[in-house]
């Protein structure tokens, strides 16, 4: 690494930020690959899983996930330091990639196992290591967090757009495959000398770009999806190489260290290695047995929770005033991330079975022949040649036709009922994936405006607290937006886009409240010796949020599973997601304006300084 001082106050962002941007991009871009997948792998791949399954062994995950990094920043801040952490737990992430390839239940759960350990102790690190590039008093702290939280979401929006496009249309092992090439490029960049990080910067961003419009040949519509996250990934590609030009990382940065801020050397290496990989096969059990995931997260919890709880009652008034702040707004994340998780399961199931996600084509007329026709999702509900069509049957000559049987081409004559049920032929269908993009996107064009907004406010920029409870208060809106689409869906249950797309758009700028303001908040009040380990614990209130997540999206489970199971039609499954999500923007509006009434009494036990208040929407 070279000697980089850090940033001060009156200077741009430090070098070492866009270092870190790549490498986070990359673990992002891996472990949104799967994401975009699993819920999607558990019920149509080998496995056959029906949703209530699904959503359990997807909660269990999750929850893990987070869970870890609690443990994973103790190790850190005690013994391995950051760097150290960061690499290591690559290492297990992208095993545990590679191991998803595999279509075997030991292969499954044994690919899951390394991925939560491997997050664990990466996950804290990362982004503690961001923060140590910044003085306490840097007003460009919040800015430069936002920046980081773009290069996440960067490699989220690729992920779906890339692993998931992919997976869906090829095969579930090529789209887990590019996530695990995903994490060693992340490594590598992390790792090399100056310039080879640099070029490797550069090369992959072209090299991902490229297999964008390749894979996407011939799908016009998935082609535009592509090109604006194309160009994002090259414009940072290349600010990226310029700014790390003028060095890298400081001396020092993610290296261990004592009491009193002193760099010592690692320890206890050989002992947590072997520990974490002895840990692999019970976390396995754990996500097969999830009920058991639920009495341990309770267990680490009430003891991870316990300890920062009797660390603040022995500290002085000021720390224990900012603990109090963290472990209060720690709830409210939990439950904003409870409700915003519906993405991996509940909402990605709505968008895969009653979102109608068919664009372009031409609208049939009675008594006219069609021969050739590729079957979309136009066709469920529509009774064609004496058979009412299902999202398995759709499916099923999808992927006969990729397979080029003639059985995936169908020959059919229009009717009346055609007409009225506004039955399209010829036109695009977006994989249901891809919409897990969506988000991201909003976010890399949104988040520039919240950067510069809060910069801009000065003085009147919002506390945490106001802050949060907006973050929550279009969360609600974004789930009324589901509820509405749901009660304005169509003759077959099929919703419009727009009100996918809209709802979205708010939990977006909801997150983009919330999320970053967050972390930045952790490493501004926590206790220097405690940065890794409050880190920890603010990800293991995400772990609770996706056991709470998983017990919602159950309300939704609409199918059965098992070899030849056919889904409900979307008539019948529309209400049942809509009276959820509807349920969702309640609750979280309510808890919108308790933190609104509670925000004075968190911004006077925050303890900071006027030029910290000043430049921060943390204050």
């Amino acid at each position: 690494m070279s000697t980089v001082k850090q940033v001060t106050t009156s200077e741009s962002h430090p070098s070492g930020l866009f270092l870190l941007f790549f490498v986070e991009m990359w673990e992002r871009f891996s472990f949104y690959g799967m994401r975009a997948l699993l819920t999607f792998y558990l019920i149509k791949g080998f496995l056959k899983a029906d949703d209530g399954k699904a959503y359990a062994i997807y909660g269990a995950y999750g929850a893990l996930v987070y869970a870890t990094p609690y443990l994973g920043g103790i190790f850190s801040d005690r013994y391995l330091g950051a760097r150290i952490s960061v690499i290591w737990g690559g290492l297990l992430m992208a095993a545990g990639h590679l191991l998803m390839t595999i279509e075997q239940e030991w292969a499954l759960f044994g690919a899951l196992g390394l991925l939560i350990v491997g997050n664990g102790f990466f996950k804290p690190n990362i982004s503690t290591m961001v923060g140590t590039l910044y003085p306490a008093n840097s007003t460009k702290r919040d800015a430069g967090f936002t920046i980081f939280y773009m290069g996440i979401n960067l490699g989220a929006a690729l992920a779906p757009l890339v692993c998931g496009y992919i997976g869906e249309r090829y095969g579930w092992h090529y789209g887990f495959g590019l996530a695990t090439v995903g994490m060693l490029v992340g490594l590598a960049t992390f790792v090399a000398p100056g310039m080879l990080a640099r070029t490797l910067i550069l090369l992959t961003s072209l090299l991902i770009a490229g297999t964008m419009f390749w894979a996407s040949a011939g799908d016009t519509t998935q082609t535009l999806l592509n090109l604006p996250i194309a160009v994002a990934l090259l414009g940072a590609g290349a600010v990226s190489f310029v700014k790390l030009g003028k060095g890298g990382l400081p001396d020092g940065t993610g290296a261990p260290r004592d009491a009193n801020g002193n760099i010592m050397k690692p320890r206890m290496m050989l002992p947590i290695f072997a520990g974490t990989i002895a840990a692999v096969a019970p976390l396995a059990l754990l996500v097969s047995h999830h009920s058991y995931a639920t009495w341990m997260l309770n267990i680490v919890g009430v003891i991870a929770f316990g300890s920062i709880i009797l660390t603040a009652i022995r500290s002085d008034r000021v720390v224990r005033d900012r603990l109090t702040v963290v472990l209060v707004l720690c709830f409210f994340s939990m439950l904003f991330w409870a409700f915003f998780e519906q993405a991996g399961s509940s909402v990605n199931n709505f968008t895969d079975r009653n979102v109608d996600r068919v664009t372009g084509g031409t609208a049939v007329t009675a008594g006219q022949t069609y021969s050739d026709v590729v079957v979309t999702q136009e066709f469920i509900g529509v009774d064609v040649n004496g058979k009412t069509w299902t999202l398995t049957d759709v499916e099923v000559s999808q992927k006969a036709l990729e397979e080029s049987k003639p059985e995936g081409r169908l020959t059919f004559t229009a009717d009346e009922e055609d007409v009225k049920k506004g039955l399209v032929i010829g036109g695009n269908e977006i994989k249901a994936s891809v919409y897990q993009a969506a988000n991201p996107t909003f976010i890399l064009l949104l988040g520039p405006v919240f950067s510069w907004l809060w910069g801009a406010m000065g003085r009147r920029d919002p506390s945490a607290g106001v802050k949060f409870g907006l973050g929550l208060l279009q969360l609600a809106g974004g789930f009324a937006c589901f509820w509405m689409g749901a009660k304005t869906a169509d003759a077959n249950g099929m919703v419009g886009m727009e009100w996918l797309l809209m709802g979205i758009l708010l939990q977006t700028t909801g997150e983009l409240c919330l999320s970053p303001v967050g972390l930045s908040l952790v490493t501004k009040l926590s206790p220097a010796a405690m940065g890794s380990t409050i880190m920890g614990a603010w990800f293991l209130a995400t772990a609770f949020s996706h056991l709470v997540a998983a017990a919602i999206a159950g309300m939704t489970g609409v199918s059965e599973g098992g070899e030849g199971a056919v889904m409900p039609p979307p008539i019948e499954t529309v209400n049942v997601y809509g009276n959820v999500f509807g349920g969702i923007a309640i609750a979280a509006a309510v808890s919108a304006f308790i933190l609104f009434a509670l925000s004075p009494w968190l911004k006077a036990r925050m303890h900071l300084s006027e030029a910290e208040a000043a430049g921060s929407g943390a204050h």
